[in-house]
């Protein structure tokens, strides 16, 4: 069933879980699919999520009307969510063809000009009853190796704070070492500016680059005050790699729905996996 964002994330933050917000690769309609049935079986909490870039491609209405039919054919609750939205025109394009949960990330803006566009953006998400997230401390970027694309900060809990301050903001991404990306290594997530971040304020964390993070950090995380977790990386790259051994060993006679089937039900156990580190099993 198609619902907010924000009661699943007040729900996840009292009763000590997260909700998994999923990238779909930009509307692909194998791997919504999966994401809203894996949800179903495991009795889940689930929001679909979707990058401006990859929108290009399918079209951000196309998108949402995929999402609101496969939401219906599901009894758990289901967010369709803008994830990264730049700028005031996205996020306003987005409630209109009917998200249900937006993210301006101003990130890598001042924390002062973060703050009034952000509030600026709120107002209409009101409006519309949908629920915003925000961003302090933008994102490491990685490439194909794991090496660091750009040098980003580590959010500062002082920024933290006056953004806090100036904004209120449904839900609230915190860069604390995590990255898009594999990682090269282990990395190293900064819990504890998460921990100081979490005794100045209530508001719900987000947790984004979960992929290839330890399962212990992102339990953590979760014990500290994330209510939602973000993969993307591994989804899409599971995604092509199990289209490929269809591909390669079905007998598909070239219909190309056998193929998606294939990776549609084995990139199932993914996602059963992805709820079962965030806690939100049994939660809807």
């Amino acid at each position: 069933m198609l619902v907010t964002s924000k009661e699943m994330i007040l729900d996840a933050q009292k009763r000590g879980y997260a909700v998994p917000a999923i990238n779909t690769g930009g509307g692909n309609y194998d791997i919504i699919r999966s994401i809203c049935y894996a949800a179903e079986e495991m009795r889940s909490p689930i929001i679909l999520a979707h990058y401006v870039a990859t929108g290009k491609y399918s079209g951000d209405d196309w998108f949402v009307e995929v999402c609101k039919w496969l939401a219906k054919k599901v009894s758990v609750p289901v967010a369709i969510h803008l994830d990264h939205g730049d700028s005031y025109d996205i996020c306003v394009k987005a409630l209109q063809y009917g998200f249900t949960s937006i993210m301006l990330d101003c990130s890598a803006e001042s924390i002062e000009d973060n703050i009034k566009h952000t509030n600026e953006v709120m107002k209409v998400c009101q409006v519309f009853g949908v629920p915003i997230e925000a961003e302090v401390g933008e994102l490491v970027r990685l490439d194909e190796t794991g090496e660091t694309l750009e040098n980003k900060n580590i959010a500062r809990v002082e920024d933290v704070k006056q953004f806090v301050e100036g904004c209120t903001p449904d839900m609230l991404a915190i860069g604390i070492g995590n990255a898009h990306g594999f990682y090269k290594g282990e990395p190293l997530i900064r819990l504890d500016v998460l921990r100081q971040v979490r005794e100045i304020t209530d508001i719900p964390l987000v947790l984004h680059g979960c992929t290839g993070m330890p399962d212990e950090a992102v339990k953590e995380a979760i014990r500290i005050g994330v209510a939602k977790i973000n993969f993307g990386t591994l989804i899409r790259h599971k995604y092509v790699e199990y289209f490929k051994e269809g591909l390669e060993t079905l007998n598909h006679q070239g219909h190309s729905w056998k193929i998606s089937q294939f990776a549609e039900k084995k990139l199932e156990g993914v996602i059963r996996d992805i709820i079962e580190l965030s806690g939100s099993a049994n939660k809807a």
